[in-house]
């Protein structure tokens, strides 16, 4: 198969129909196979439905259907493992995402060598304030933080080789940040294409500002993990120590100074009246806890069930 399409959606029964026309003629035009893949995340309106009579229409469109609201990474989570497209498009189900844009996509993976083509909004039809601005400064930090130079990264219009979606793990809110768990999965060369974006058409959008938050807070996450999830005692370890010593330090130089001035029949105080030397307590008490975490966690990584698992590219 040619192409596979994974929608996530969530009460979009308006733009169904439409979507599916419009993706039907972009396949019909370039001569691909294709597959849809409605994911329901829940939808309370007649989404559901609008996906049946779709599937009855065309054989090439399948649904899942999940009893709750389980958020975007979930269900690509399941799509991407129900895809059998050598190329894997992932679209938005509002209108908003232009299916004419994945020949091009699609093109710059087969021809130019890309493993993954984000979709760059440069031109967004959102509102300036609430989504575009904080957009903005997302985008930034993610690029600093990934070493990824995409001005979208949370585009969702993106289209992957088979191989990338089946060697990453989508899971939590990490949609966001797919192209970084493809780089941490050893599918580097990741492309950029801007597109078209369209103003919202039905409805309204599902996402609030409490997105930039959740966000910055996983990306914080995905970057520990990625960095230290198997060598945790790198980072603990490394800290507790320079915590212990800083404590250690601390509490020598309290000691002499008071024995220096005691020598000297110069007035000192008590250590224990000093609040440095609690500084210092504390320091040493970080630096042991720290060492202990880093510790444990190594125990916990070692004994992993996936503590071995590589990506292969080749093999002769």
């Amino acid at each position: 198969m040619d192409i596979s399409f994974v929608i996530p959606l969530l009460n979009e029964s308006e733009s169904l129909p439409e979507l599916h026309q419009r993706i039907t003629a972009v396949t019909a035009s370039e001569g691909l196979s294709y597959e849809i893949l409605f994911i329901d995340d829940g939808s309370t309106d007649d989404s559901w439905d609008c996906i049946g009579k779709l599937s009855a229409s065309d054989p090439n469109v399948h649904g899942i259907r999940f009893r709750r609201n389980y958020g975007k990474s979930a269900a690509l989570y399941c799509g991407f493992a129900k895809a059998q497209g050598d190329i894997v498009v992932t679209m938005d189900a509002d209108l908003q995402d232009a299916p004419e844009e994945i020949p091009e996509m699609r093109r710059m993976i087969l021809e130019d060598g890309y493993d993954l083509v984000s979709g760059w909004k440069k031109n967004r039809k959102d509102n300036a304030l609430t989504k575009n601005l904080p957009s903005k400064l997302y985008n930034a930090t993610a690029r600093r933080i990934t070493g990824i130079r995409l001005h979208d990264m949370n585009c969702g219009l993106k289209a992957y080789r088979k191989d990338v979606v089946k060697s990453i793990e989508v899971y939590g809110e990490m949609h966001r940040y797919i192209p970084y768990l493809a780089k941490n999965a050893g599918f580097s060369k990741i492309g950029e294409k801007p597109v078209h974006h369209e103003k919202r058409k039905y409805g309204k959008s599902k996402f609030g500002l409490d997105r930039f938050v959740n966000g910055f807070l996983d990306l914080q996450s995905l970057w520990f993990l990625s960095t230290f999830g198997k060598k945790p005692m790198h980072f603990f370890g490394t800290s507790g120590l320079l915590m212990f010593l800083v404590g250690f330090v601390m509490t020598v130089w309290i000691i002499v100074a008071k024995l220096v001035h005691q020598s000297q029949g110069l007035r000192y105080r008590a250590v224990t009246d000093q609040p440095l030397f609690y500084l210092a307590i504390l320091a040493v008490i970080l630096g042991v806890v720290l060492f202990l975490a880093g510790l444990l966690g190594e125990m916990i990584s070692r004994s992993s069930t996936e503590r071995n698992n590589y990506n292969i590219k080749d093999e002769l």
